[in-house]
């Protein structure tokens, strides 16, 4: 036999690799994780070496209960940190709180009896984990978990693990807290011992807060008994320590003034660019695409050229807020910092395992403008910590009635939408100034990026990805505070300064829209890119069906330009219908004049549906009647297996087109209702029917 040389080695090597490839499509090397995400390490410069060992670290040091959070937004984070804080304070337990994707779960069943592990997990999507606990998720469900001992499912290898679970989620969508469910019955079936309720929280019903409330009281009694805990009288223990610098500057080259991370502040930013570390990318194009003067809706084109970003035709784009200078301004008057808004501070833990939310050195000002969710809805188990703190006993008895009593909090607060500072100001105008700054940092969740279907394709755009955003301005009836959308006005003075205004102010609101130390000078903004499960079907030939109303049309704007670009080229490209819903159109009809354009390349195959609900008075259609009145298209179409799309608000519209799909189906195929709703079920199941929606 010849013998082989190494070229004929290297061509076997790669058969042989593509062969396993094809067959096993990457099973044994397939990462779950978001493809856009690396490590925060990386994007901080932070050391090698930290141990991914929870039990390692406890021990190391000194704890006796661990919080783990899964979140995507930072509310379970926040819903964590209370629950570390409050266990620490009232009970005496040594608390930690935990990001589930910094530790490793095979030696879970050697946790220790004496201890206690709590999970907080948010659902994302349709019923996803979030990125950051996927990792787990796909471990601690799986069919077979391999566990240090070599024990399997039957022989309950977590025997030891005693846990609390708490479920943060939405009931305006199909898989309602599918996480935390999903996650206590494995853990239930792998032996754990579940201490008080599974709580669920819901965002839909607009409860979160109160049913979070509402669940940890009796699962602290349940725990106390369990571990043998005595409640005693809660103490602030602040977790971080402030120190004044006197000694350094807010013009010194180590003070960071709003940057994300080290290599930000000394303009040597590089990549991977994803949730820890934006991309400062310049706004190629903004318009307005309104037409009306009270309304505002911006299409953007956000350039990522030399970035490395990638993104495709259906992902997120991730907007960096930056708070509104009144809303600082308004914060700073409130807690009596006017005078040292710019004075530099360094923030530490005061224990090990507490991460502080931003990087320091730093002022202020930068913690509250660009790190700080000042704008953001109060939690009242808050309120009640800020009572001790009050300026006088009148202030301090109503601050803690406000945390004791849920009706005059919804009256007082919640209804109203007011702020921190806001509710500060109403119970007593003179500056807080007794209450420590650390609190803020532990009370106040930090800022987060905002997420927005990218309105482009990545086929026919590859470096440049289009926003099509809405900008939020919401009156509360019998109320004169007004709402107003942190990012998308944000977006809307870029916007002006593009087009020539040298002093924006959407809505009575400035932005520091040059950046810390004018690194975003020239329009731009810090953004990154999130995968999405919501896809086209990779054969083009396919039918698909879409249903946007308002700015819920983004994603199928870059859907439509993507198919009109294969069918320019030649490509067959399979039936394509787009119900679409606005007021008027002459007002709100978003690219109004580009689905004419998309016509032309698809021809026939191009259908699309309108829906105005004022154009006529007294009848308000919406996209759902129009999808009625387009039964034998909408089944006939399903029955050639087409993809059926929404996008949109998830408690009314996308409940709605649900419903109506079920109804059509029962109809034009002769069968029940309740047949027809296991074929919706059905479709969902198998990615058929997909939902890009929020509420």
């Amino acid at each position: 036999m010849a013998q082989l040389d190494t070229l004929d080695l290297i061509v076997l090597a790669v058969l042989l690799v593509s062969s396993v490839a094809y067959f096993t499509k990457g099973t044994y090397w397939g990462i779950p994780k978001d493809p856009y995400a690396s490590s925060y390490a990386l994007a901080n410069g932070n050391k090698a070496g930290k141990t991914r060992d929870i039990l390692e670290k406890m021990d190391e040091s000194g704890k006796n209960c661990v919080v783990f959070y899964g979140s995507q937004t930072g509310t379970a984070e926040d819903y964590a940190s209370r629950l570390s804080k409050e266990g620490s304070s009232r009970f005496g337990l040594k608390t930690m709180v935990a990001d589930l994707e910094d530790y490793e779960y095979g030696n879970l069943d050697t946790f220790p009896d004496d201890k206690v592990a709590m999970f907080v997990l948010a659902t994302y999507g349709e019923g996803e984990p979030t990125d950051n606990a996927v990792e787990f998720y796909e471990f601690i469900t799986g069919e077979d978990p391999s566990f240090s001992s070599g024990q399997g499912v039957d022989d309950k290898p977590l025997a030891n693990l005693k846990y609390v679970a708490f479920g943060l989620g939405n009931n305006t969508y199909e898989h309602y807290n599918a996480l935390v469910r999903r996650t206590d019955a494995a853990l239930s079936k792998l032996g754990a011992i579940r201490i008080g309720e599974a709580g669920e929280g819901d965002d839909g019903a607009g409860t979160m807060e109160e049913d979070f409330l509402a669940w940890k009281e009796p699962m602290w009694t349940e725990l106390s008994k369990k571990m043998g805990l005595e409640e005693r009288e809660a103490v602030y223990e602040p977790v971080f320590s402030i120190t004044e610098r006197e000694d350094m500057s807010p013009d010194a080259n180590e003070v960071y003034l709003g940057e994300p991370n080290k290599s930000h502040l000394e303009g040597t930013s590089k990549g991977p660019y994803n949730s820890h570390n934006p991309y400062i990318a310049p706004i190629a194009e903004s318009r307005e695409v309104f037409t009306v003067k009270d309304r505002n809706c911006l299409h953007m084109e956000i350039d990522i050229s030399g970035s490395n970003l990638t993104y495709q035709t259906g992902d997120h784009i991730a907007v960096w807020p930056t708070n509104a200078g009144k809303e600082v301004d308004r914060f700073v008057h409130a807690v009596g910092l006017t005078e040292k808004r710019h004075s530099v501070i360094s923030v530490k833990g005061l224990d090990p395992t507490a991460r502080v939310p931003f990087p320091t050195p730093t002022t202020y000002d930068a913690a509250i403008r660009y790190h700080m969710e000042i704008c953001g809805p109060v939690s009242r188990q808050f309120v009640s910590q800020l009572a001790a703190f009050a300026p006088d006993d009148a202030s301090k008895a109503e601050m803690t009635k406000l945390g004791e009593d849920k009706d005059y909090f919804q009256e007082r607060v919640s209804s109203q939408y007011l702020n921190i500072a806001q509710l500060l100001s109403r119970v007593n105008p003179n500056p807080w100034s007794k209450i420590p700054f650390s609190l803020f940092i532990e009370g106040v969740n930090k800022i987060q990026p905002r997420y927005y279907s990218i309105s482009s394709s990545s086929l026919v755009q590859k470096k440049q990805i289009s926003i099509t955003a809405v900008v939020e301005e919401i009156r509360i009836p019998g109320s004169d505070n007004i709402v107003k959308g942190v990012t998308t006005n944000y977006l809307l003075a870029l916007k002006q300064k593009q087009h020539g205004d040298p002093h924006p102010d959407p809505h009575g609101l400035t932005y520091a829209i040059t950046g810390p130390r004018n690194k975003y000078d020239g329009i731009h903004v810090p953004v990154h890119v999130r995968h999405s499960n919501f896809k086209l079907p990779s054969d083009p030939s396919k039918p698909i069906i879409m249903v946007g109303p308002g700015s819920g049309v983004a994603p199928f704007r870059g859907f439509i330009q993507e198919r009109a670009a294969q069918a320019k080229a030649g490509e067959r490209v399979g039936k394509t219908v787009l119900f679409y819903g606005c007021r008027r159109s002459s007002e709100d009809f978003l690219y109004k004049d580009e689905w004419d354009t998309y016509k032309q390349s698809l021809g026939d195959s191009f259908e699309l549906f309108l829906a105005f609900s004022r154009e006529i008075p007294g009848q308000k259609i919406y996209v759902q009647k129009r999808l009625q009145e387009q039964a034998d298209l909408v089944n006939e179409l399903l029955q050639q297996k087409a993809n059926f799309y929404v996008c949109g608000d998830a408690a009314n519209m996308a409940r709605e087109v649900s419903v109506v799909l079920g109804q059509i189906i029962a109809e034009k195929r002769g069968i029940s209702n309740e047949k027809a709703e296991s074929v919706v079920k059905g479709m969902r199941s198998s990615n058929q029917y997909q939902e890009d929606v929020w509420s």
